[in-house]
């Protein structure tokens, strides 16, 4: 079993984070983490603001700041591993780091827009990779009777979301992070 587990980069300013990682030893299978941008995407959101660049610019830009937040998680948890081929999964032994690959989202037509952040593309590789489940654990509460779409409309999920969910077989999980961490 595939379960990919997306750890919003607000828990970057919360106490939780460590505990969310410690949370992810308690699944079973095979576990992938991808990490949000966190501070680092919300640098490249305020620079484009400043500077004007265009929409490939700053996406290529947020795929560095996930990949500066998979850094982050990996040194926080040392024995998980970091990858960034989807076609290595069945090879990692242990928890995992999604760091991105921008040539490789290329390839698959993602979208440069900051509609697509890290929410769509965890549900991409959740895909890509089979995945029987998918968490989205996020700092902010979530209306326990939305939707995706009510959640669209709330800003808790980015744009493209659904489209990325469209043929997902998974089940989708959003989260508080508080209730993440009763799981375990």
């Amino acid at each position: 079993m595939i379960t990919v587990i997306k750890l919003g980069g607000s828990l970057l300013s919360t106490p939780v984070l460590p505990l969310c990682l410690d949370a992810i030893r308690c699944f079973s299978g095979q576990v992938l983490i991808v990490p949000g941008g966190g501070v680092f995407a919300d640098q490249v959101r305020a620079a484009q603001v400043q500077w004007g660049f265009d929409e490939v610019t700053a996406h290529r830009m947020a795929i560095l700041a996930m990949q500066q937040m998979a850094l982050l998680l990996k040194s926080l948890q040392p024995e998980f591993e970091l990858f960034n081929n989807p076609d290595r999964v069945k090879e990692l032994s242990h928890p995992a780091i999604w760091s991105p690959n921008q040539f490789e989202l290329d390839q698959a037509g993602i979208a440069a827009s900051w509609d697509v952040t890290s929410d769509s593309l965890a549900a991409w590789l959740a895909n890509r990779v089979t995945a029987e489940a998918l968490f989205l654990v996020k700092s902010c509460q979530i209306p326990a009777e939305a939707n995706f779409s009510e959640l669209q409309q709330l800003g808790v999920i980015d744009a493209g979301f659904l489209q990325f969910t469209r043929n997902l077989p998974a089940k989708i999980t959003i989260i508080n992070k508080d209730h993440f961490l009763s799981l375990a």
